[in-house]
Parts: C-alpha cells; sequence; structure tokens
C-alpha cells in the first residue's frame, strides 16, 4: 500500500532506533540528497529503556526495530519540531501507521503535545 507523497514526506533509512519513540534515520531529499536527523514518534509516548520501565522499555524498542527493519518501505511524515530539536514524525512500514500500531498493540500510550 503506498502513501501519497506531499511536502512534508520522506522515505528514510533508519539507522538506529533509541527507544519506541525515538530513532535516527537518513531522510531521502530526491537527486541523491540526504540527511541525517532523528525523530520522536508524535502523539505517543513508551517506556525508558533505562531504570524501571527498561524491560518494557526494551519489548518497545524492539517492536519498532522489527516494524522498521522487515519493512520494504518506511515513510516518515513530519510538520514540527518539539522541544528537544527532534522532528515529530508519523511513521509508516509499507503503508501501515506504526504509531497507531505501537498504541494499539500496548506498547506505548498516547500524549498530546
Amino acid at each position: 500500500m503506498s502513501l501519497p507523497y506531499d511536502n512534508n514526506t520522506y522515505k528514510v533509512k533508519p539507522l538506529r532506533i533509541h527507544d519506541g519513540d525515538t530513532f535516527t534515520g537518513e531522510i531521502d531529499l530526491g537527486f541523491n540528497v540526504r540527511i541525517v536527523m532523528t525523530f520522536r514518534l508524535e502523539g505517543l509516548n513508551t517506556p525508558e529503556v533505562v531504570g524501571k520501565e527498561k524491560a518494557a522499555g526494551l519489548v518497545s524498542k524492539a517492536f519498532l526495530e522489527d516494524k522498521t527493519n522487515n519493512a520494504k518501505e518506511v515513510l516518515v511524515r513530519t510538520k514540527k519540531k518539539e522541544k528537544y530539536g527532534r522532528y515529530l514524525a508519523t511513521v509508516f512500514c509499507d503503508g501501515v501507521n506504526v504509531n497507531e500500531q505501537l498504541i494499539k498493540e500496548g506498547y506505548a500510550v498516547p500524549m498530546a503535545y
């Protein structure tokens, strides 16, 4: 399933999954222009991968790694940065909204920005 592209949707090659709601990826801007950026998944929060939430955090991180590593196409749709300078993003793996999946399957809780 392909998504319609707009000015805020980009192909991304995930490079490092930090936790269940943050990753760094290489964005393809077209014409052989690529940049590396860090993204914060919008509208949700996952457990941290350190401290008392570590076990649950590692599970949500593994879920995001599995989805992005096994997808033929990973897209991010983003429009703004959050307070730490990361772009807020909705992630699509082969057309499936991963943000919604994380919440639906219990790996994340909804969070408004």
